[in-house]
């Protein structure tokens, strides 16, 4: 099952509708459901691969549960020994390799959180309303296997809880209808998930042509940070997402009266438009010549109050990576 997106927990509430919710915290790690059944486990990702071998703390955790048959969906996530997320590269490196994996789990250990419970030992649970999947959830497994949960009618209360998770360094929370069956392979209104929406002011580099849909449009995005030591930008990735038909008309016309020179599908630009990027996270990344990428890059809107001296620069985006505080650097 998939979840919709909202801008604010508000919103989040509104779409579920009146009464009591379930307000999950929403993790960075890797999307598992684990299955037990005649004393084996098996773990697979959301696109159906098997990474069984690969996590053997997950299925440790699943195999010493007294259930004789399950079918568990939930994440399995690198912590610090605080209790904080580590950056998803390494939850996404260490679940990715086949190599030295005792060594791996001793460098990034995994702990596993359980969010739904579809099966239990001959009773199949998907058509049941939410409400009771996770009571039952609750009762299979020990509560630290459970993701943190808290039901609330409250939007304060759920508001508050939005802010305690994203502080303690997870991406949000994803608010859960008490009434709705599990939606396998659907992006319904049953879940709703909300994160901080972090944005930077950085500076067009180059352009793409687009291809498809987008064809004769300059579309794909270059985007630079301001780098005061040389004077220049440095370049932290490329996006295409968030533009509607209207913007790549109007940005197909700005930056060809931009262009500096052009390769086969690439238009160089001078640096002086201003975009207002909405992203994700910024993640470790050999690349870009910052030695950083931004995670999910979407155009918000592009900023013609603002010259390119006035743009972001990389020391911010630096500081907001080893910090882990991705939030509003832009004003």
């Amino acid at each position: 099952m998939l979840a919709s997106s909202a801008a604010d927990v508000d919103e989040a509430l509104a779409r579920i509708g009146d009464g009591p919710v379930a307000v999950d915290a929403k993790l960075d790690g890797i999307r598992v459901q684990v299955h037990k059944h005649a004393g084996r486990v098996r773990v697979f990702t959301r696109s159906l691969e098997e990474i069984t071998d690969r996590v053997p703390e997950v299925v440790e955790a699943v195999a010493a549960l007294p259930a004789h048959t399950l079918v568990l969906d939930g994440e399995a996530i690198a912590l610090t020994a605080e209790g904080r997320a580590r950056p998803f590269q390494e939850t996404g490196a260490r679940t990715a390799s086949r190599v030295d994996v005792e060594t791996l789990r001793a460098q990034v250990p995994l702990t596993s959180y359980f969010f739904d419970l579809l099966h239990v030992d001959g009773e199949d649970l998907v058509d049941a309303p939410g409400r009771e999947r996770f009571d039952r959830l609750a009762t299979v497994l020990p509560p630290a296997l459970v993701v943190p949960r808290t039901v609330t009618a409250d939007p304060a209360e759920a508001r508050r809880l939005f802010a305690e998770v994203v502080a303690a360094g997870h991406e949000g929370v994803v608010v859960k209808s008490l009434d709705a069956p599990y939606d396998a392979g659907r992006r319904g209104a049953g879940w709703v998930k909300v994160k901080p929406r972090h944005t930077l002011d950085l500076v067009v580099l180059a352009v793409e042509w687009g291809s498809g849909r987008r064809q004769g449009w300059l579309s794909n995005i270059h985007l630079g940070a301001r780098d005061p030591e040389s004077g220049g930008f440095v370049m932290l990735g490329k996006t295409f997402k968030g533009m509607t038909d209207e913007m790549l008309t109007w940005q197909t016309d700005r930056f060809l009266a931009l262009e500096e020179s052009r390769s086969a599908h690439v238009v160089t630009v001078r640096p002086e438009q201003v975009v207002e990027i909405a992203f994700d996270g910024i993640q470790t990344s050999t690349r870009y010549p910052a030695g950083m990428a931004l995670r999910f890059a979407r155009v918000l809107r592009y900023r013609d109050d603002k010259t390119a001296d006035e743009a972001d620069s990389v020391e911010i985006v630096r500081g907001l990576h080893q910090t882990g505080d991705e939030g509003h650097a832009a004003t």
